[in-house]
């Protein structure tokens, strides 16, 4: 390996401000920037590849330095302020995105006097503060917001670069999404609660993706006029994951048109502060009689969890799979039923919680306790794609064709084999759910016939909702009921529950996620024509998480 070389070092003077920013002015260079060398960093800091052999140059690895992290990302981020788009690109690890959407930046967003001001590094990701100005046609507003970027090691030489995703550029930027400031395309809409109250974002943070997909929905057929707005722009990976455009900064105003909801603002109000004391929590309130959507609350407001998440169930998957059991003869609510301590399906050895086992026990105390082997004992005697057919002819689940009148997942329960099989029975494998789908499920237990959830009656678009082919036998329905009932009464569910009854009933449920040291903790239960689900990811087991924040919403009844 050969010597690194040596450069000789360089005159400075005190460091000077260039746009708010801390720039080392070099001597001869003629302007006051960052002082920036081949890969990104100041040469008397920056590791050099060795040479030997001939020259070929050893490319680097290893943990980032401190210098290279900061000289990186003040390379990227002064040729950015500059509003030199490539030289700022070929910073990064992706420079044709880069170049385009940081272009786009100035071209299409018209955003002006860019003032980027870096924060602390904490390892490899740097904070930096964003001010511009939106200018667009003799009108100016100002913008301001917080991002981050990474730096990493360039594959092809071990050269320091900006990892790229449009994030960097703004934290609402999914990648292959844009900035543009223009006219708004879609109108602005009023949306109104079941009562005729205005819901806004501000009063009520989780509805702020709700109203951008009643927007794009209504928005041209409401009756508004449109305004001129910077907004994202969602691309095509975006538009296949249901992401609504987003207003950024609004220059002039629309005339909105009026879109009525279903929502409870009671409800509402509730659920936003019962998701509020918990970190990634998120729930939804519907009237199982009808399908009506009355509450949706995300703690985390830039992703609509509740109506779009895509997560591992857990436990709750059993009324599913209880109903499949209970039409094949499979098992029945107050017959002896086996729940082992463990039980190998597939080349799996699935577990109970703690290995815990029930002697001589009811399908009934199986399910109430969340006996894990209960299911899986008995996936020998079905077919491979058995809880894929009762999950979408029973439950309307896993079609894609749902309307509720703004985007949603209406779950994913994919036919499996082996282990993958016995594991969906318990709503891990690849079976895939969200709160509407599972408060939908205690809905349909309620009713004994699945109503699709809607946000908008269906009247106002003349849209067509999903139905199922088949609703649950009386005999079926019945003994699904009891469970719920035993469950909230006196299993799992009964602390969350108490003092609810008698017309309830509820299932709790946790999913073990990679690299979680906590499950998702998982609820869902029904009171009188109320029916709720949440999911708190990384929370732990779904009767002490998500529990609380759905039985208070049932608790408060009415609507």
């Amino acid at each position: 390996m050969g010597k690194r070389r040596r450069v000789a070092e360089r005159r400075r003077t005190s460091p000077a401000v260039v746009g708010g920013m801390i720039a080392a002015v070099v001597v001869g260079a003629g302007v006051g920037v960052y002082a920036l060398y081949g890969g990104g960093a100041a040469a008397d800091d920056q590791p050099r590849a060795a040479s030997a052999d001939g020259g070929r140059k050893e490319v680097p690895t290893g943990p980032l330095s401190a210098a290279e992290v900061r000289t990186t990302a003040q390379r990227f981020l002064t040729a950015w302020q500059r509003g030199k788009p490539a030289e700022a690109a070929a910073a990064t690890s992706d420079s044709t995105a880069a170049g385009t959407l940081l272009t786009g930046y100035a071209k299409d967003a018209h955003l002006t006097g860019v003032t980027l001001t870096p924060g602390t590094a904490e390892g490899a990701r740097v904070p930096f503060s964003v001010r511009a100005t939106v200018s667009y046609k003799g009108v100016r507003k100002p913008l301001a917001y917080d991002s981050a970027l990474t730096v990493v090691r360039r594959a092809a030489d071990g050269a320091p670069v900006v990892d790229w995703h449009s994030s960097v550029v703004h934290p609402d930027l999914k990648d292959g999404d844009t900035l543009v400031t223009g006219g708004s395309g879609d109108p602005p809409v009023k949306a109104l609660d079941r009562h005729g109250g205005e819901l806004t974002a501000a009063k009520y943070p989780s509805l702020g993706t709700v109203l951008d997909g009643l927007r794009e929905k209504y928005g041209r057929t409401a009756g508004g006029k449109a305004g001129v707005e910077l907004r994202v722009v969602r691309g095509a990976a975006s538009r296949k994951a249901k992401l609504s455009d987003k207003t950024l900064v609004e220059l002039s105003k629309g005339t909105p048109g009026t879109v009525e909801t279903t929502l409870s603002p009671t409800l509402q109000a509730a659920a936003e502060k019962k998701v509020a004391d918990r970190d990634r929590a998120s729930v939804v309130v519907l009237r199982p009689s009808t399908g009506e959507i009355l509450a949706v609350a995300n703690s985390n407001h830039g992703f609509n969890t509740a109506f779009q998440g895509s997560l591992a169930p857990g436990s709750t998957m059993k009324v599913i799979t209880s109903s499949l059991l209970i039409d094949k003869g499979l098992a029945s609510a107050d017959k002896q039923h086996p729940c082992p301590k463990t039980f190998t399906y597939g080349g799996w050895k699935f577990h109970n919680d703690d290995d815990f086992e029930i002697k001589d026990g009811t399908f009934k105390a199986s399910f109430a306790r969340s006996c894990n082997t209960a299911f899986i004992s008995q996936a020998g005697k079905l077919d491979n794609d058995d809880l894929t057919r009762q999950a979408q002819q029973v439950f309307g689940l896993s079609m894609d064709n749902w309307a509720v009148g703004v985007p949603s997942f209406d779950g994913s329960v994919p036919v499996q084999s082996q282990a993958q099989m016995a594991a969906s029975l318990i709503g891990q494998g690849g079976v895939r759910m969200n709160p509407l789908n599972m408060a939908s499920v205690a809905a349909t237990v309620k009713s004994g016939t699945f109503h699709q959830p809607y946000l908008v009656a269906p009247s106002v678009d003349h849209r067509k909702l999903a139905t199922a082919s088949r609703g649950l036998s009386p005999g079926t329905a019945a003994q699904l009921r009891d469970l719920m009932r035993y469950t909230a009464a006196y299993g799992t569910a009964a602390q969350a529950m108490s003092g609810l009854g008698p017309d309830y009933g509820a299932k709790t449920g946790s999913a073990e996620v990679d690299g979680q040291k906590k499950p998702n903790g998982w609820f869902t239960a029904y009171r009188g024509d109320l029916a709720a689900a949440g999911v708190v990811q990384a929370g732990g087991h779904g009767g002490d998480t998500a529990g609380p924040i759905v039985a208070s919403l049932l608790k408060l009844g009415g609507g």
